[in-house]
């Protein structure tokens, strides 16, 4: 079976997030075919989180918590999106406000 691009997956949250009345803004572009993505979450402009498309518990596809998950302003926020890219410049970087936006992301990108 083919494997969806970055670049793919990353334009369907996009599409899919307006759709359903949600907002998802790319913060910063990686590799169109193979880079990592990693999705800063919010609910109503609150409570940013980090997931990122890896392997679960039983070794299935599934997006998994990254990075800092308690974070109080939009500092380290910035400063920890920015601090990955620095070690990988082929990371995407996508901003989801939307409600359970984990769910949301993991549906959209098939993953569980």
């Amino acid at each position: 079976m083919a494997r969806l691009t970055s670049a793919m997956l990353v334009s369907a949250l996009v599409r899919r997030a307006d759709q359903q009345g949600g907002s998802a803004m790319v913060l910063a572009k990686g590799d169109r075919n193979a880079g990592g993505i990693l999705l800063v979450a919010y609910q109503k402009g609150t409570n940013p989180r980090f997931f990122e498309p890896g392997l679960g518990p039983q070794g299935l596809p599934a997006l998994i918590p990254a990075g800092p998950q308690d974070i109080a302003d939009e500092v380290a926020v910035s400063d920890y999106w920015q601090r990955r890219r620095g070690f990988d410049p082929d990371l995407w970087v996508v901003e989801l406000d939307i409600a359970d936006a984990e769910r949301f992301a993991a549906e959209t990108m098939n993953l569980g």
